[in-house]
């Protein structure tokens, strides 16, 4: 029996299991915004740890749409940016 508490302590002490499925990504070198030309672009990544391509990284904010909701056209140009660069 300690044979078997003692063979389950190594496995997981040797790869023990995590809380989320997140995996580290190879984050572009100076990708930050502050340090970009301008300093309104987003954080880059390589994809696939390829350091040869740099990709955008989507936002850290979720896209909520509510249909049927009814406004006058100047507020729903100056407030609705589905489907606009940047967005």
């Amino acid at each position: 029996m300690s044979g078997v508490f003692g063979l389950a302590g190594w496995h997981f002490s040797r790869s023990p299991t995590s809380a989320s499925s997140e995996r580290a990504v190879a984050k572009a070198s100076d990708s930050e915004p502050w340090k970009q030309d301008g300093g309104a672009g987003p954080y880059q990544y390589h994809p696939g740890g390829d350091t040869s391509i740099k990709k955008d990284a989507p936002s850290a904010l979720n896209v909520v749409v509510i249909p049927n909701v009814t406004l006058p056209k100047s507020l729903h140009d100056a407030y609705n940016k589905w489907g606009k660069d940047g967005y």
